[in-house]
């Protein structure tokens, strides 16, 4: 047997005093909780076993204020273990279990003050009040969940429904599609058929117009390299020689203001003179982007300096006479600062350079065309839409709304928060997002990824990923913690670690049917 001090032995003799009015009451030691009560009744040999089962003692060693069991379970009244626990009945209110350093300590932690003992302090039971106020709260609790849930089971049921629609719509398109297939790729043969008799026409009109073209060009190209060859022969000896072309300062290739021999002689390849044919066929075409046409303007008169001295009373005689511009081409040979006329091209001109029309018969081959192309057009315009509409169907039904389908509700709908720097953005099933309330552009926290709570409540946290890079750093992603609600709204941003955010969002979808009846607090008495 252990050796104690006298004082020990006198509060062993207390808590035995105490321990069989409270075993003879209530048949368990001050501190165990009722659903402990058996394991602390005293063996056929009047011995405890530690709840760990490291070793037997006396019973009456139990709550001695001296620790013998090395899990503390033979001093649940008092402080004498520092593992040791104290269980709180707190009749009326919740049962607790508190440290045992807390036993006896001068501060009354249960509700109902069995942890401190009478006479050292007096504590007030409160229990009742706490479990009326506990009551009233859950009360509210249930109350707000039950009109919750009976908002989830509306949501719930039009999820449902919207699912057996695209269900239904999806088997309707799909065989709409397999037969507006088969009509499209008939009306692509068809316009293929068409196409190609017109595009012969087409190519042929075309073609007709092209050598035309050429024709009257070279008939231009002609005509203007014959005026040249006329200005550029003075002697009138129909050939042009070298002086002729010396004569022309545009022919000067090193630009020092002066055509040399050698560069005249370039011009006419080498030649001292050519005659007319020579100089339309080989000459021009090589010249008549240098040759400028001799101007035919006098050149103005000597000024008297008498006249010159005047200034500007001779300038307020002098009479101008304005010109109205009219749209066409610029009047050639205008001497500068005075007014541009406009003269408008010869319709005969005009008709010159716009091709002509087609005949009557490529004019139904383009019409008959035209008309298969509208018909294709407007068949796979409407193969397309119907595609798009079962790609937006499909994407529906794969998407998890829940086990009920209830959060298929928030499906296109966003909600905003604003804290002191930023608005917070939350797209169920899309994105989250941010921006300053200075103005700015939007950051992406992240875009949908899937439902990320606990293995047992799957439900209660929604996971957006791979949002904007962070500097140095992780992308952003955002946690969306769902609560019960009667309404949707975002409540909350945190940034728990770097670039890694939490929303919290309340919502009826979040809200499950409550407990049946009343709900009231445990009374272990």
């Amino acid at each position: 047997m252990k050796m104690r001090t006298q004082h020990t032995f006198f509060i062993i003799l207390a808590q035995l005093f105490c321990s069989s009015i409270i075993n003879a009451t209530i048949g368990r030691p001050r501190g165990v909780s009722i659903s402990m009560a058996s394991l602390y009744q005293p063996a056929e040999d009047g011995t405890f076993t530690c709840l760990d089962g490291s070793s037997k003692i006396p019973y009456e060693y139990v709550n001695d204020d001296y620790c013998d069991c090395n899990d503390g379970t033979d001093e649940p009244g008092t402080s004498a273990c520092p593992n040791g626990k104290f269980h709180c009945t707190n009749a009326g209110y919740v049962p607790s279990n508190i440290l045992s350093s807390r036993v006896n300590d001068g501060v009354c932690d249960c509700c109902d003050g069995t942890d401190e003992d009478a006479g050292r302090i007096e504590c007030v039971n409160n229990c009742k009040d706490l479990g009326k106020k506990l009551r009233e709260e859950q009360d509210r609790t249930r109350k707000l969940q039950q009109e919750g849930f009976e908002k989830q089971k509306t949501f719930s049921e039009e999820g449902k429904r919207v699912h057996e629609e695209k269900i239904s719509r999806q088997a309707e398109l799909e065989k709409e599609r397999e037969t507006l297939e088969v009509t499209v790729k008939e009306l692509e043969t068809a316009k293929l058929e068409a196409e190609s008799p017109e595009t012969e026409a087409k190519d042929k009109h075309q073609k007709a117009w092209d050598e035309l073209k050429a024709e009257r060009q070279a008939k231009k190209e002609v005509e203007a390299a014959s005026v040249a060859f006329k200005e550029l022969d003075t002697n009138g000896d129909n050939s042009i020689e070298l002086l002729e072309i010396i004569a022309h300062i545009e022919f000067d290739i090193d630009s020092n203001g002066v055509v040399s021999e050698e560069e005249a002689k370039e011009h006419l390849e080498d030649k001292e003179r050519v005659d007319y044919d020579t100089f339309v066929k080989d000459i021009w075409p090589h010249v008549k982007d240098i040759y400028k046409k001799p101007s035919t303007e006098e050149p103005p008169p000597e000024v008297d300096p008498s006249t010159e001295a005047r200034g500007e009373e001779a300038q307020t005689e002098q009479q101008t006479v304005p010109t109205v511009p009219i749209t066409g081409v610029p009047t050639p040979g205008r001497m500068a600062g005075e007014p541009e006329l406009i003269i408008d091209k010869p319709s005969e001109e005009k008709d010159e350079e716009s091709m002509p029309e087609y005949d009557e018969e490529t004019k139904k081959l383009i019409e008959a065309a035209d008309e298969a192309r509208k018909n294709y057009d407007e068949a796979n315009s409407k193969l397309k839409e119907l595609d798009n509409e079962l790609s937006s169907i499909k994407s529906y039904l794969e998407q998890d709304y829940g086990p009920n389908r209830e959060y298929a509700i928030l499906q296109d709908q966003c909600f905003e928060y604003t804290d002191r720097e930023y608005t917070y953005k939350y797209c169920p099933f899309s994105k989250g997002s941010q921006r300053p309330k200075s103005g700015g552009h939007e950051t992406s926290l992240g875009n949908w990824g899937n439902w990320a709570g606990p293995e047992n409540d799957k439900y209660s946290v929604q996971l957006y990923e791979k949002g904007q890079n962070c500097w140095n750093g992780p992308d952003r992603s955002v946690k969306v913690h769902l609560k019960c609600g009667l309404e949707h709204r975002l409540l909350s941003s945190s940034e728990p670690s770097r670039c890694e955010y939490a929303f919290e969002f309340e919502t009826p979808c979040r809200c499950s049917q409550p407990a049946g009846g009343t709900t009231q607090a445990h009374d272990e008495l």
